[in-house]
């Protein structure tokens, strides 16, 4: 859930278009009732569409309410919902699922089947879903009504009035029933409403109103009957005032700000022969950073494992492009440096993992944040052939093959390779053109499952039987084996910056600033301290950046915004991740920008304030 949040949310059924309750009853939550925002460093990191993205830091999945607490056309949806639940009350509960009603036919696009519910005390409602987006019309046991499109009245089903105080039954009503009194129905639709009581059949317009056997029925809109608040024994309806949504305001530029001549301030945290963890230096969330100095000597490549969530990593001066891999290895090009050179890595937490995901390591529960491991790379061997192969009338003794090369007409059956693997040093084994997961068993080890998301597996020093079991796919890409030796880099100092700190430099100010006009151009690892006047305001900002090549964390209030990060980036889920939420009476504004390596030059060229309707 959101820290910051108009209302509050739960997470459960959301009733838009889905028909009836189907196989529950008991418990009607919508989710998401109301958006917000996860200030801090506090967003997840996780496999929201597809393993590893980002959350943004406003959290909104079609809230009833926006992240900035402007009401959806849902958010009256959901009160004309509530009404029904609350005026079927304890039958509502009590109910349970009943068979398909065959009598219902649409002519616009419906649910496969209709979704009923049996009341205790006698009669139904019947769910008939309008998924279409032109008015349509439904034959429900031979009666045509009128169902409007991108709803889904619950119709009520030869129901008694007894508890209503009429003794008449309720034979069909085509709409969402809102309220009752002794004599009295109150029906929510956009179109006109059908009703038959004790056999006589009557259509109320919407806004109208009639009498069938002594009973008086009112038809409201459904922007009415969200505002429904009380209702007389003679029919009479009592409205809350229309809400008032506010305007979408200008945009407003802001093209200076005041730069600090001074940066936030480290606390160290020790010499390390690895690269430790950051939740071990007591970081949670924040930044740390690690140094060292190594000699690259015929070194032509790099590789980091485990490192999570982003890396800014500079080798000999020269800034590499931000890594967020989730865990995942990946090459580092050092061709252009040798001799001993010095390494820096500033590693930030984005997020923990809220879901459990086995395809990347930092994806798991519980995993930990921090640079992970960076290896030297001594040399590359090709390992794709020499392989033994096991099924599939392989034979004995077993022949040998290419990795994936085995010929046989059993499509997708389970096949194992086998081969010895000499590692003269901690090593890794990069399996590449890998398509489908498949299991890979070192000696007597448990199989690891090896995705393309992540197609290495580490192997310490010496002699190892690697199987490699695949679904045989002879018109596939073909795999090839590569066997890197590594060597790790080792003797780091390590400083840290948690969120605490950080958010009290922010809010310090600093002794000395200078005016600066946007555009502001940045270096590449260069980061700048800005400070923006920004008067608290009644309705909030939606503050949006036009840049290039940053990553932005802002401030106000005493309290850390979010990030933006412009330019090339990872995948990002949730809501807007392109703009930072002030709260109404929240003042002043200071923002951290740090350039990063990627195609076009790190800029800030302006920051634009709208309202909560933006």
């Amino acid at each position: 859930m959101p820290l910051w949040s108009p209302s509050a949310g739960c997470r459960c059924w959301s009733p838009r278009r889905t028909g009836a309750t189907g196989r529950c009853a008991k418990l009607i939550a919508p989710y998401l009732q109301s958006s917000g925002w996860n200030f801090g460093y506090t967003p997840s990191s996780g496999n929201w569409g597809r393993p590893g993205n980002f959350m943004s830091h406003g959290y909104d999945f079609g809230g009833y309410v926006t992240s900035t607490g402007v009401a959806r056309p849902e958010y009256a949806e959901a009160q004309v919902l509530a009404r029904v639940v609350e005026v079927w009350g304890a039958r509502l509960a009590l109910a349970v699922p009943g068979a398909a009603d065959s009598e219902v036919s649409c002519d616009f696009p419906t649910s496969w089947e209709p979704a009923a519910l049996d009341l205790p005390g006698g009669g139904r409602l019947v769910a008939v879903p309008h998924l279409g987006a032109d008015p349509g019309t439904a034959d429900v046991r031979g009666v045509r009504v009128a169902v409007a499109p991108g709803s889904c009245p619950l119709m009520a089903v030869d129901v008694p009035l007894r508890p209503w105080g009429s003794a008449a039954t309720l034979t069909l009503a085509s709409a969402d029933l809102v309220a009752a009194a002794d004599g009295v129905l109150v029906f929510s639709s956009d179109v006109p409403v059908t009703v038959v009581l004790d056999g006589t059949r009557t259509e109320i317009p919407v806004s109208g109103s009639g009498t069938v056997a002594g009973v008086t029925l009112v038809v409201l809109s459904s922007a009415d009957a969200a505002r429904l608040r009380s209702l007389d024994s003679d029919g009479a309806v009592h409205l809350a005032d229309a809400p008032q949504q506010p305007d979408k305001a200008e945009r407003t530029a802001v093209r200076a700000v005041r730069r600090r001549s001074d940066a936030a301030p480290e606390e160290r945290a020790g010499l390390h022969v690895l690269p430790p963890a950051l939740e071990s230096l007591g970081v949670y969330r924040g930044r740390g950073a690690y140094r060292t100095t190594t000699d690259l000597t015929d070194v032509d490549a790099l590789l980091l494992t485990g490192a999570a969530d982003i890396v800014d990593l500079t080798v000999a001066g020269r800034t590499h492009p931000p890594i967020a891999a989730f865990g995942a290895a990946r090459r580092i090009d050092v061709r252009n440096v040798t001799g001993r050179v010095a390494i820096e890595a500033v590693v930030e937490i984005w997020g923990h993992a809220n879901f459990d995901d086995a395809r990347l390591p930092a994806l798991r529960l519980g995993a930990l944040r921090g640079l992970g491991s960076l290896w030297k790379v001594l040399d590359t061997t090709d390992v794709s052939a020499l392989w033994t192969v096991h099924g599939h009338w392989a034979g004995d003794p077993a022949p040998t093959r290419v990795l994936g090369g085995w010929s046989s007409t059993r499509v997708a059956a389970p096949l194992t390779y086998t081969r010895t693997v000499h590692a003269r040093t901690p090593s890794a084994l990069y399996l590449r053109g890998i398509v489908e997961p498949l299991r890979v068993c070192v000696d007597d080890g448990e199989p690891e499952t090896v995705h393309t998301e992540n197609p290495w597996v580490l192997l310490t020093a010496g002699t190892h039987q690697v199987s490699v079991t695949l679904p045989h796919h002879p018109s596939g890409p073909g795999l090839r084996a590569e066997l890197l030796a590594l060597d790790a880099v080792r003797d780091w100092s390590c400083a840290v910056q948690d969120d605490e700190l950080l958010t009290a430099f922010a809010a310090a100010g600093s002794g000395h600033t200078e005016e600066v006009r946007l555009p502001l151009v940045l270096k590449p690892g260069e980061e700048a301290w800005l400070d923006v006047d920004l008067p608290a305001s009644p309705d909030g900002y939606l503050v949006r950046l036009d840049a290039t090549q940053v990553r932005v964390t802002g401030w106000a209030g005493g309290e850390c915004l979010g990030r933006v990060w412009s330019g090339e980036r990872p995948d990002f889920s949730g809501g807007d991740p392109d703009a930072f939420w002030v709260p109404p009476s929240w003042s002043g504004l200071t923002l951290l920008a740090q350039g990063i390596e990627g195609p076009g030059t790190p800029e800030v060229r302006t920051l634009w304030l709208g309202g909560p309707a933006d």
